[in-house]
């Protein structure tokens, strides 16, 4: 049974709670009203963006103070606000307890033509201001549009270490190279293949700022790239057992840079919605016993959207390299003359364990693991196994794609000279919120499984280290 590879039409933006802008305030006039350590903190924000402060408040905070005597851009007035004081400005921020007051500094600012933020009072807010990570120029702003504040400064923390502090070298970096690059003689496609090397280079190089050296070899790559039949990319994506936290930082990168996604039946939403959200997205999924696309079918999109100059993301689930048919991918891809990459995920086997807590070694009853399909390509047993090695009491076996094929397969370990009471355990779903685990042993777990109606793609580990 075949079917074709669908293509999931582009979905328009989900809901927004707010509307993320960053805004240029270089040399322009901000208004912050109070003298709290608040007041201090929008009043060093935006003087860091290079505004002209004026900050208005019958008492100052000490932090306040300090902040002005540190930056030649906050001037501070010792006095209350007044209307006048708000005409010209760009911004307008207040730190304002009394009611009355603030809604008066909200009125005059928008008289004004001056976009208002009061702390603490988003209906009376023009504009909310999140959470930041400061890696200029690479700022990236966090909001839960004042749901919660803490959550967000969460989200920021964990930003932070993903992105560490030297990381801003290579965003300043980008902004001195851009005019070079555009001057360079690359066309608009060769342009971003640059910039995806440099990425991919920075990403690789956290802790070390780029040289001109770096820029030199880049270029040269690029240009190098645009001399070939194509420019065009493949990357094999390991997209893991099921829950996306498990994805690696690197697929994670390699997915937002996607044109094109290609993914199996098995890669959840919750993964696939990862990729840039312009991507397309098209699913060439195979299942057994169910209608599935052909292998040369996909191998042959892949070349295709490779020649066109696509960067092409093949999301698979769990390892790409363990029974995902990659071999014949990345074949495909280099006959044709194109780049192929590989970004390993977490296999089911890795993931079933865990699900179970119990390793799949031991220095005292498994010295060895080995990764089976108990489905062959007629969707029977395979008889070409070493069935010797598979009924050695001193390994643990991983069995994929044997939940059809299990009742066979007990009966052939046991006649091999398994012992029965040997633990066995399948795992649906594992890593995934609808996971489900049916522990019992080679001789019973067959019938156990007959009991249960699994849906979703199941693993079974057999092995003594499984005891207990």
């Amino acid at each position: 049974m075949t079917r074709k590879p669908d293509e999931i039409p582009a979905e328009l933006m989900q809901p927004l709670a707010t509307l993320p802008v960053f805004y240029e305030l270089e040399g322009r006039r901000v208004v912050v009203a109070g003298g709290s350590d608040g007041a201090a903190w929008k009043a060093d924000l935006a003087a860091a963006a290079g505004a002209e402060v004026e900050v208005f408040a019958t008492e100052l905070g000490a932090k306040l103070r300090e902040i002005a005597a540190a930056r030649a851009n906050v001037r501070v007035n010792e006095r209350a606000w007044r209307e006048s004081d708000l005409e010209g400005a760009a911004l307008a921020l207040g730190v304002i307890a009394d009611d009355e007051d603030a809604r008066a500094f909200r009125d005059a600012a928008r008289a004004a033509g001056a976009p208002v933020n009061l702390t603490d009072r988003p209906l009376l807010s023009d504009f909310l201001m999140g959470a930041i990570v400061n890696r200029s120029p690479l700022v990236i702003g966090v909001s839960t549009g004042g749901a919660a504040p803490v959550f967000a400064q969460a989200v920021r923390a964990r930003l932070e270490t993903l992105i560490p502090a030297s990381f801003s070298a290579w965003a300043r970096a980008a902004k001195a190279w851009r005019p070079a690059i555009l001057e360079s003689g690359l066309d608009f496609l060769a342009r971003r293949d640059f910039w995806r090397r440099f990425t991919r280079l920075a990403f690789s190089r956290l802790e070390a700022a780029p040289t001109d050296a770096d820029r030199a070899a880049l270029l040269d790559e690029t240009k190098r790239a645009t001399q070939a039949p194509s420019r065009g990319r493949a990357t094999l994506v390991g997209a893991g057992p099921g829950d996306p936290e498990l994805l690696t930082l690197k697929a994670l990168r390699v997915l937002a840079d996607a044109d094109v996604v290609l993914f199996d039946d098995l890669v959840p939403a919750s993964v696939l919605d990862l990729a840039r959200r312009e991507a397309r997205r098209i699913n060439v999924g195979k299942r057994g016993h169910a209608p599935s696309v052909r292998q040369e079918e996909i191998s042959a999109l892949l070349v295709a959207l490779g020649r066109e100059g696509k960067n092409v993301v093949r999301l698979k689930g769990g390892d790409p390299m363990i029974f995902g048919r990659a071999n014949e991918e990345i074949k495909a891809m280099r006959d044709a003359g194109l780049e192929v990459d590989v970004v390993p995920g977490v296999t089911a086997a890795s993931a079933g364990a865990a699900a179970i807590r119990a390793s799949l070694t031991s220095r005292d009853t498994a010295r060895r693991v080995q990764f089976i399909t108990a489905h062959s390509s007629e969707g029977d047993l395979p008889e070409d196994f070493d069935w010797g090695a598979l009924a050695d009491a001193r390994a643990t076996t991983a069995v994929y794609m044997g939940n059809r094929t299990l009742p066979a397969l007990s009966r052939r370990l046991i006649a091999e000279g398994m012992d029965p009471q040997t633990p066995a355990v399948l795992i649906e779903r594992a890593t995934t919120p609808d996971e489900r685990i049916v522990r019992g042993t080679i001789a019973d777990l067959p019938e156990k499984v007959a009991q249960e109606e699994l849906q979703g793609p199941c693993l079974v580990l057999i092995g003594a280290a499984l005891a207990g």
